[in-house]
């Protein structure tokens, strides 16, 4: 018998809870990495994932979680926390906290729940100026008015390329990070990322985009996904760089 697994989205708490039911193989691991994946390009801020009913049929199969959380070290730069672990053991070597239940790996967490934003975009003129007008509010409410011009730079450049190149509906993502740090990101449908060798040329996808985001974020990458890819930014107001929580 072929072994599957399943997922529900618990989107009722002040951040998502996967809970996973199945088997754990090599044949269900690249779905368990799908779903964890999609999660987090909607609400990067934390994810919590119910193991309790997830079987482990092959323990290899557990490095799946090792590799979304390097994926992700960046970007998102979440907080990753499995719960309801049967048996602790079968977890490490992930990189990932095990909580005794999931009530408890909420309480850990310590984020405020209102500082993440996003919206719904076509890929039609005036879409930046959009993202631009959710930035300026976003830094205005939450104290980061340091980093503003320079997210605006960097939003603007994310869906100008989706608008010229990708042709698809996006989301354009805002969350806060520490004191003064801002995380930008753009979700969209193609397949297509961005590169940047640091000599863009005018065919290249982005361009000079890309030049300017490289000279105002902390860091920048993308993010592959099963349909489409999120391409992300973090800028700081003051030291530079982003360290999971």
């Amino acid at each position: 018998m072929s072994s599957e697994v399943r997922h529900l989205v618990d989107g009722g708490r002040a951040f998502p809870l996967v809970r996973l039911t199945g088997v754990l193989d090599v044949t269900t691991a690249p779905e368990i990495r799908s779903v964890l994946l999609d999660v987090l390009a909607g609400q990067p801020e934390a994810v919590v994932v119910d193991v309790g009913d997830l079987r482990i049929g092959d323990p290899a199969a557990v490095a799946v979680l090792r590799e979304v959380y390097r994926e992700t070290a960046d970007w998102p730069a979440a907080r990753l926390t499995l719960c309801n672990a049967a048996d602790v053991t079968e977890w490490q070597g992930t990189g990932w906290p095990v909580a005794a239940d999931c009530d408890g790996a909420f309480a850990q967490l310590g984020l405020p729940a209102d500082h993440r934003l996003s919206v719904d975009l076509e890929p039609q003129v005036g879409a930046a100026r959009r993202s631009r007008e959710l930035i300026n509010d976003a830094c205005a409410r939450w104290d980061r008015g340091e980093v503003a011009g320079s997210a605006c730079i960097v939003v603007t450049e994310l869906v100008n390329n989706v608008v010229q190149h990708a042709h698809t509906s996006m989301i354009v993502l805002l969350a806060a990070h520490g004191d003064d740090g801002l995380s930008v990101a753009v979700r969209d449908s193609s397949a297509t990322v961005p590169s940047f060798t640091g000599a863009p040329a005018p065919t290249s996808y982005g361009g000079r985009g890309m030049l300017l985001i490289d000279s105002v974020a902390d860091r920048w990458g993308s993010l592959p996904l099963t349909h489409g890819k999120v391409v992300w930014a973090l800028l700081s107001g003051g030291m530079t760089g982003v360290r999971r929580g």
